[in-house]
């Protein structure tokens, strides 16, 4: 199965369907199902004084070094101030991401929560599960 490894409290936010764009500075030319990793690393300090994204997580909630749920990987945007300014009307989608133009956006859908959360090391990049 194919992973993506994210920090907390980003892989949180897709599981609760809060972030359904992942932004990224490259582009994939793959789609299909995705499995979302929540990787081992704890919250960055400048990421835990951005109250208006830690405001969406209960840290109780967080899964560290867990796949937590799966979705499909639909599309791969590349940014630019239109798209931007459309995302910047759903503030919790805004305030989850890094969108500045000539950034990548990963659209995600159909979410799935997992019964039972994945124990998995992780890795850079777009991985395999076997």
């Amino acid at each position: 199965m194919k992973v993506l490894s994210l920090t907390e409290p980003y892989a949180t936010l897709i599981k609760k369907g809060i972030k359904t764009i992942e932004t990224r500075g490259w582009k994939t030319s793959y789609r299909g199902k995705l499995y979302i990793h929540a990787s081992s690393t704890r919250i960055p300090k400048e990421t835990k004084v951005n109250q208006a994204l830690m405001s969406l997580v209960n840290p109780e909630e967080l899964n560290y070094g867990m796949i937590v749920c799966s979705c499909e990987l639909a599309d791969c945007i590349l940014m630019a101030e239109a798209f931007i300014d459309k995302v910047k009307k759903n503030q919790n989608e805004f305030a989850s991401g890094i969108y500045a133009p000539g950034r990548y956006a990963w659209i995600l859908k159909n979410i799935i929560v997992l019964d039972q959360p994945i124990p998995a090391k992780g890795h850079l990049g777009i991985w395999n599960l076997d």
